[in-house]
């Protein structure tokens, strides 16, 4: 297994970045490939459409939400074998430092989005994470 991790400080208080996070449907929004994402069950789970490798795929995650800590893991259950956290850390009263850190396996996922130039390669995943989580930036700031 391979870990990535990356962080973004955005100007919004914790409790607005909190919130932004768990904002499901918003998901197409900052993340790439993220064609359709939906909410299912007590928000325990998510169904995310994605296209990447030149298909389209879908997939189902659980999320474990720790609140009180500000800590969201996930795991996908179908598709590649990927899994995460989010966690969100107080800079002051109006910024917030969001980190996230993907596990994953990179031969599992080549095979689910694409060969030796695709998103398989370290640097493509991390260049991708890193824009999703200024993406992130963008959207919780704008309060939408």
């Amino acid at each position: 297994m391979s870990t990535l991790e990356e962080h973004v400080d955005i100007n919004v208080p914790i409790d607005t970045a909190w919130d932004s996070l768990h904002r499901v449907e918003t998901y197409p929004r900052f993340l790439e490939g993220v064609r359709e994402a939906r909410s299912e069950g007590d928000g325990s789970r998510a169904h995310l459409g994605v296209y990447a490798g030149g298909r389209a795929q879908e997939f189902d995650a659980e999320i474990i939400d720790y609140g009180d800590e500000r800590l969201m893991e996930w795991q996908t259950t179908s598709g590649p074998d990927l899994s995460g956290t989010f966690s969100l850390l107080p800079i002051d009263r109006e910024h917030t430092r969001v980190q996230a850190r993907l596990e994953y396996d990179p031969e599992a996922i080549k095979e689910a989005f694409g060969g030796p130039k695709g998103f398989a390669q370290a640097s493509a995943i991390e260049r991708l994470v890193r824009s999703d989580l200024e993406h992130f930036k963008e959207l919780a700031e704008q309060g939408r």
